[in-house]
């Protein structure tokens, strides 16, 4: 029997757990173990997964011979620091977005992963979407003409975890957070055509006593084959998640809903145990989703990084594109910051991009 991919797993909250799924139902790969500095936190995830080694320290994950590729998902300020460790320990990798915190920490990692030999792939599950790879089909064969115009929104009520609402430990607000969701999935769309220009908007309307980042926003990207791409990120839509997207082409246009679309219509009196992701509240109507983090497109996108090590395959979404997607979420931040269009290439010396926009409105 050919040898399966040793996976680590570095973090135990919410998106780790999201991992932890998907690459269960991978053939190719087996979870080693798993990392969280937070006492007890990784024993008891290592419990719920039926992972067989859980430690504390990371040094201890990356010295095991069996395990071939590291997931990060921890919080966004230390993702520099494990993809150094774990190029120089000869790990391949798999970042959460945002790929870090800035364009300098973006360069070291690149550069480090290059010189160890190991693949840098970025985790955006958009890419991988049933749904958005369907949407993405039908452009490409032709069927809506041209594209014209993109369109993305990603909302709910805000993060599931502190170190979100700290701009200092996750460079920015809602546009760091999930608009790095919607400016890969536009490049994805659009061949990864070069953008020319990216204008937004941002403010914090709700959630002033939490963040002091950005809990609304609409950034409008122009891409240099004259297709404009807008994207709209909340923190503050109630009711769960909403994510959906539209194509508008020279001889059509198509609409997807990852969610509603994929969900059961569900009225409940006292409320069910679990409806989507963000749902606060489910008692009278609610879509209760079913498959959700297939249809998301996690066990496709960790199938594929699976393979790309196993294989030496080229990722379809690298430490690269990651380094592209954050330079654009930087010059958001600055033209929310100067209400100017900002065009690419755009380079940045300040550590967290929230400080572009706040810094500016003080």
């Amino acid at each position: 029997m050919e040898k399966k991919i040793g996976v680590g797993l570095v973090g135990s909250q919410f998106i780790s757990s999201i991992h932890a799924e998907a690459l269960k139902s991978v053939s190719d790969a087996e979870i080693i173990a798993v990392m969280s500095p937070t006492p007890g936190n990784a024993k008891e995830f290592a419990t719920k997964h039926g992972i067989p080694h859980h430690f504390s320290d990371l040094d201890n994950l990356l010295a095991m011979k069996e395990i071939d590729l590291v997931v990060i998902g921890a919080p966004n300020n230390v993702h520099c620091e494990i993809a150094l460790k774990a190029a120089k320990a000869g790990k391949h990798m798999v970042v959460e977005k945002p790929l870090c915190m800035n364009l300098m920490e973006a360069d070291l990692m690149i550069d480090a992963c290059k010189k160890a030999n190991v693949k840098l792939m970025y985790a955006e599950e958009l890419c991988f979407t049933p749904k958005y790879v369907r949407l993405k089909a039908l452009l490409d064969e032709g069927a809506l003409g041209h594209p014209v115009l993109f369109k993305q929104s990603e909302k709910h009520d805000g993060p599931h975890a502190d170190h979100f609402w700290d701009v200092e430990r996750s460079g920015g607000g809602v546009t760091m957070d999930m608009g790095c969701h919607a400016i890969e999935f536009f490049r994805w769309l659009n061949g990864r055509k070069p953008i020319k220009s990216v204008y937004a908007q941002m403010n914090t309307s709700v959630h002033k006593d939490k963040t002091i980042g950005d809990d609304n926003a609409i950034i409008i990207l122009e891409f240099e084959n004259d297709v404009i791409a807008m994207a709209e990120e909340s923190w503050t839509k109630l009711g769960g998640m909403d994510d959906r997207a539209e194509i508008h082409g020279s001889e059509g246009v198509a609409y997807a809903d990852v969610l509603q679309g994929n969900s059961i219509q569900t009225y409940s009196k006292k409320g069910v145990g679990y409806a989507v992701e963000k749902a606060g509240n489910t008692v009278g109507w609610s879509f209760t989703m079913y498959e959700e983090i297939w249809n998301y497109g996690f066990p496709q996108e960790f199938a594929h990084f699976v393979d790309c090590v196993k294989n030496d395959k080229k990722p379809a979404v690298s430490g690269e594109d990651g380094r592209a997607v954050l330079e654009v979420i930087f010059a958001a931040y600055e033209s929310a910051g100067t209400n100017k269009k900002v065009f690419l290439p755009f380079e940045s010396t300040v550590d967290k991009p929230y400080k572009l926009w706040k810094n500016r409105n003080q």
